[in-house]
């Protein structure tokens, strides 16, 4: 592959790179670059989250360490390069990428900013193990804010990693060949030599927040710990998304309005309002084809994680016993313990809460205080009680990874919705249906 003649430095990105052993982050940029251009889904997949079409013709290419004729005197020198050829149209893009604990710079990112400004590239892309909600929406604040016209995207490795892994898992990788480069990448990737990893650790301020609320006090309206909760929080919640993806071998989403999704500081405004009113943390993830929604919820005053799902009980269904057991049935695990199920009732009706256990020693159970009422809902959840676990950085996150992925494989997995069954034609015939019209 030719170095494009605007480069006066650069070499195509390479699956074995000739680097020194401390080159951790060439190392693995060039091998995650260079399977981006071998392996046609990838690059399709990859591309397609920062508004690319690769097309059959469309030819991906990408370059590490490189250097614009016009930037020869400059000391900046961008990890990467991808350019994407389709017909006689030519989009490019600069790459900045970050391993380990290593932060992206908001200052290089400017700097590659004004490089792809000087040199026509149309956007610059970020790595890192820093946590995004989408590609549109990059982890510092202040590249957001910027009115700059090139666009600055963002991927998480773990998002590349998920990406490759849905491919794999999915049998999406036509080309054999390609395919077993696809796995050697994810074998790469998990080896801790990569230097990628997931989200792994709340804030400092993440403790100092419990303490205000246990101790009662208020959370103030620009509580600066509140805020940087509320931020790792939402890359914890993208992480657990893309860790469910991988377990479940198909696309898991955050579930957000698209106000909510194109706006992260309204987000994080509206959920600073939302945790000062109930010292709660939450978020709701889809899950294809899964009966609904997974609901998470951190309570501060409880330091408790309520993981669950709410169901619509069976219309066709007369009584609220014959509705909770057709519940019940759908329930397998054994363990429940910590599982409860919470009743929604008509009007203005009070909600009423029973212990999974004792729901299956007697189903009747839900009816008590609810003569003639019908049970309109189910939100079935565990309550996990993580006491001083609940405060502490590593293990809130480690406890969080755990019990998520066990809710839906002991219970969620295994729940199907009600759904109105389709009309049928009566059974009788009439005497229009014996006799043609004349």
């Amino acid at each position: 592959m030719d170095r494009p003649d605007y480069l006066t430095q650069g070499e195509c990105a390479r699956l074995f790179p000739v680097l020194s052993n401390t080159s951790k982050e060439g190392r693995t940029t060039s091998i995650v670059l260079a399977c981006l251009s071998k392996v046609d889904e990838l690059g399709r997949a990859l591309l397609a989250t920062v508004g690319q079409r690769v097309g059959v013709r469309s030819k991906v290419s990408c370059f590490t360490e490189v250097v614009f004729a016009n930037d020869a005197a400059l000391k900046e020198r961008p990890d990467g390069l991808i350019v994407l050829r389709s017909g006689p149209k030519e989009w490019r893009a600069l790459v900045e990428a970050k391993v380990g604990s290593a932060a992206l710079s908001v200052d290089q990112v400017e700097s590659y900013r004004k490089i792809a400004k000087e040199n026509g590239v149309d956007c610059v892309i970020t790595i890192s193990n820093q946590f995004a909600t989408s590609a549109q929406h990059h982890p510092l604040e202040e590249i957001r804010k910027s009115r700059s016209k090139i666009p600055v995207f963002h991927w998480s490795w773990m998002s590349i990693f998920t990406a490759a892994d849905l491919l794999l898992s999915n049998d999406e990788v036509e080309d054999k060949d390609q395919e077993i480069l696809l796995e050697e990448l994810c074998r790469f990737l998990t080896h801790e030599s990569a230097g990628i990893k997931g989200f792994e650790r709340m804030p400092a301020e993440w403790a100092d927040l419990n303490k205000l609320v246990s101790a009662g006090g208020r959370i103030p309206a620009k509580s600066a710990e509140a805020i940087a909760s509320i931020e790792a929080w939402h890359q914890e919640t993208r992480d657990l998304s893309l860790i469910l993806s991988r377990q479940t071998e198909t696309s898991v989403h955050q579930k957000l309005s698209r106000k909510l999704m194109s706006d992260p500081a309204l987000r994080v405004k509206e959920e600073l309002f939302d945790l000062r009113e109930t010292h709660c943390l939450a978020a709701l993830f889809d899950i294809i084809d899964a009966a609904a929604p997974l609901e998470v919820k951190a309570d501060l005053n409880r330091r408790t994680l309520e993981i669950g799902m709410t169901l619509r009980a069976p219309e066709d269904k007369k009584s609220s016993k014959a509705r909770m057991n057709w519940l019940l049935r759908q329930i397998k695990a054994e363990d429940v313990a910590d599982v409860f199920v919470q009743c929604r009732w008509p009007g203005r009706s009070e909600t009423t809460q029973h212990s999974l256990q004792d729901l299956r020693n007697d189903p009747a159970l839900c009816e008590e205080g609810k003569a003639g009422l019908q049970v309109v809902s189910f939100r079935i959840f565990s309550a996990k009680r993580l006491g001083a676990r609940f405060t502490q950085q590593v293990n809130f996150i480690v406890d969080l990874e755990k019990y998520v992925p066990s809710f839906y494989r002991d219970i969620g997995q295994n729940l199907t919705a009600w759904r109105r069954p389709a009309p049928r034609i009566r059974e009788e015939e009439t005497d229009l249906d014996q006799e043609p019209l004349s």
